[in-house]
């Protein structure tokens, strides 16, 4: 439902992919979810109140959503393997449709599936400490720990070109040709300068896996902080969720986005975006304990890359709010007309904040590097 307000209250049509799926007893409620920007997502609850997760997959963002559904199985099987320690991560797992499959397609053509639900399990839309950032930075790496030997031919693609950002820059560039000619608000008008002069970044990430100094390896893809669960009780990273985009891409992007949604200390949603800053407390946190998990595989190309990544994926992700501003918000879910364009500059403030912390973020980067 791109375009679309936040979750609405469960229709009929819900109701029944609810109904379709192996839960023990009948259900007793379904409410909205999460706070989600592609995929519609219900809190399903039964009789005996076992709870799982429903989601509508947008087919827009996932043409292929059965591709999510096969990698997941991957996924679980390989790290259920794996994952042995005494602190492990706890990945929602596949409720099946009543028909045996791992998805539900109603009369309308929309796509469904459900999963599992973490119990106890709490998100926070903003981190309030470095502590609770350094905890998502313990998830990532563990994530990223456990999948490091998981072949990448193993698993689809679920979103072509994703992440990369001259791909992104070229849509900006072609939404705004097609946009009617208007003079421009002030946030506007800072969101086409500040874009237009970083083209010489974009093709940082790209051009280094092109030549191969970046390997790919599997990602999670969306790693910001309301995909982290926390245990209620200790405020320990219990878990990662929203797996749709694991898949090949460079380990890069997932940092980039990770420290993108943990060290803004305004929140992905402030109430003006002047407000967007850069933490460098939180971002040290969160890369100590990342480092901590991943030093054994990290090369030291890949270390030399992550200060263009902490810089880049935050102007990326400006690139895609302001590009869908431009097109009439086809994509993202907005509850009023300017606010991909507020997401945009939200974005794009905290990379000029990155930007002006750069010196910082290497040093700490390498003090990351020698306290694993």
């Amino acid at each position: 439902m791109a375009g679309a307000d936040m979750n609405t209250a469960p229709t009929t049509s819900v109701q029944h992919a609810a109904a379709a799926f192996a839960l023990a007893t009948p259900i007793r409620s379904v409410e909205p979810l999460g706070l989600g920007l592609i995929n519609d997502t219900y809190l399903v609850t039964d009789a005996a109140g076992t709870q799982a997760v429903l989601q509508r997959i947008n087919r827009r963002a996932f043409p292929k959503p059965e591709r999510i559904l096969e990698n997941l199985r991957t996924l679980l099987a390989h790290i259920a393997a794996r994952d042995t320690g005494t602190r492990t991560l706890q990945l929602p797992e596949i409720v099946q449709a009543r028909d045996g499959q791992d998805w539900f397609i109603d009369a309308d053509g929309s796509f469904w599936r459900t999963l599992t639900y973490i119990t106890g399990s709490v998100t926070h839309e903003r981190l309030t400490s470095a502590a609770q950032a350094g905890e998502v930075g313990y998830a990532l790496g563990r994530f990223h720990a456990l999948v490091q030997d998981l072949p990448t031919e193993h698993l689809h693609v679920t979103r072509e070109g994703f992440h990369q950002t001259p791909l992104y820059f070229a849509r900006f560039r072609e939404a705004l040709a097609r946009a009617p000619a208007h003079n421009p608000s002030p946030a506007l008008s800072f969101c086409f300068e500040f874009a237009n002069a970083r083209e010489s970044i974009v093709g940082a990430l790209e051009d280094a896996k092109r030549q191969g100094i970046l390997a790919l390896r599997i990602i999670h893809g969306d790693p910001k902080i309301d995909n982290v669960l926390f245990d209620g009780a200790s405020d320990k990273a219990i878990s990662l969720i929203d797996l749709d985009t694991v898949q090949p891409g460079l380990l890069h992007y997932d940092i980039g986005d990770c420290l993108r949604s943990a060290c803004n200390t305004a929140g992905e949603s402030p109430g003006q975006a002047s407000d967007a800053q850069f933490d460098l407390d939180r971002c040290h946190a969160l890369m100590t304990r990342y480092v901590a998990e991943t030093r054994a595989f990290l090369t030291p190309s890949d270390i030399d890359y992550l200060p263009d990544a902490i810089r880049l994926i935050p102007f990326e992700l400006g690139l895609r709010f302001l590009a869908d501003h431009l097109n009439g918000n086809v994509y993202f879910k907005v509850k009023w007309p300017e606010q991909n364009l507020l997401r945009a500059e939200t974005q794009f403030r905290l990379t000029a904040s990155i930007e002006a912390k750069l010196p910082a973020i290497r040093t700490l980067i390498t003090d990351a590097i020698a306290r694993a």
